[in-house]
């Protein structure tokens, strides 16, 4: 008898478990990708992995052998959408654009004498792609020749970077060469006025802003030393969440949700659940029979 009751709930238990199977349906939520928290949200959410770019940029503009006197100069060429561009020169990250409708487009400022400039894409899960093709000019810079100390450069750790808005984005730059004081004057892309700094010293120095609207944005940084030197940073900024705002003229969700119910499973438990009850039934009655059939002692 205590056999008999063990089978009996074990077939019970099976039934019961397809039942809950069936009654609570599973859901899969993917984010693609994900550069920050969305309100409205529902459900198990991840970060997918993919493969990372596999087509490269390529620099179209501007070509071989050319020569410059001024700066800054536009690095222009074509890329596929959505992905993030950053500018090396002579192994120096110089700016960074977001791709959009295929191509990209930013200023640069050059190094004195000959520099090669190559486009590395990334995306946004900061995988790299393959290089661009090499782009050798050359800068003839007059100021430096002129007596004025190293060349005065600007340059970052970071080609983008990112906050929620109305919270504060602080980006570190560094400040290399020239002769000091500086000042610095930030368009931060929002349509708000430039954000003027006085820096006394050479090094890192930290900028601030908050976006009041969600979206990417074109950031500008201009530089002037003591004796005229100029210099020049273009990044890309992002205020996180469904873009209402946006220096390009796309129009994206930073984060899409993509929600499925997962029917096969349950459609598959039906027939358990009849198959578990017809056999504790057969089950119970053989029993039965059998008791039935013993002898009595």
């Amino acid at each position: 008898m205590k056999r008999q009751r063990w089978n009996r709930l074990v077939l019970a238990g099976a039934a019961l478990l397809a039942v809950a199977i069936v009654a609570v349906p599973g859901f899969v939520s993917a984010l693609i990708p994900p550069p920050g928290p969305s309100s409205g949200t529902s459900g198990v959410q991840g970060t997918v992995k993919t493969p990372a770019p596999k087509n490269a940029a390529t620099i179209s503009t501007p070509t071989n052998g050319q020569s410059f006197g001024k700066m800054p100069i536009t690095v222009a060429g074509l890329c596929t959408s959505g992905l993030l561009i950053k500018i090396f020169s002579n192994n120096v990250f110089v700016g960074s654009a977001e791709c959009n409708n295929g191509s990209y487009s930013l200023q640069v400022t050059l190094f004195d004498g000959a520099n090669e400039i190559v486009a590395r894409i990334f995306d946004a899960l900061d995988q790299p792609g393959p290089d661009s093709n090499k782009v050798t000019v050359t800068y003839n810079n007059s100021q430096f020749g002129n007596g004025n100390g190293i060349q005065f450069t600007l340059t970052s750790l970071y080609a983008l970077r990112g906050a929620n808005p109305n919270e504060q984005l602080n980006w570190p730059i560094s400040i290399n060469g020239g002769t000091a004081p500086y000042a610095l004057s930030v368009d931060w892309g929002d349509g708000k006025p430039s954000t003027l700094y006085s820096e006394q010293f050479a090094g890192n120095v930290v900028i601030n802003h908050t976006y009041s609207s969600a979206g990417t944005y074109v950031i500008i940084i201009k530089g002037v030393d003591k004796n005229g030197q100029t210099a020049f940073l273009q990044l890309v900024g992002q205020a996180n969440g469904a873009v209402t705002q946006s220096t390009d003229k796309s129009s994206k969700s930073t984060i899409i949700t993509i929600t499925k119910v997962l029917w096969i499973p349950a459609a598959l438990c039906i027939p358990l659940i009849f198959v578990a009850f017809w056999l504790g039934r057969r089950y119970e009655l053989a029993a039965l029979r059998r008791h039935l059939e013993r002898p009595e002692e």
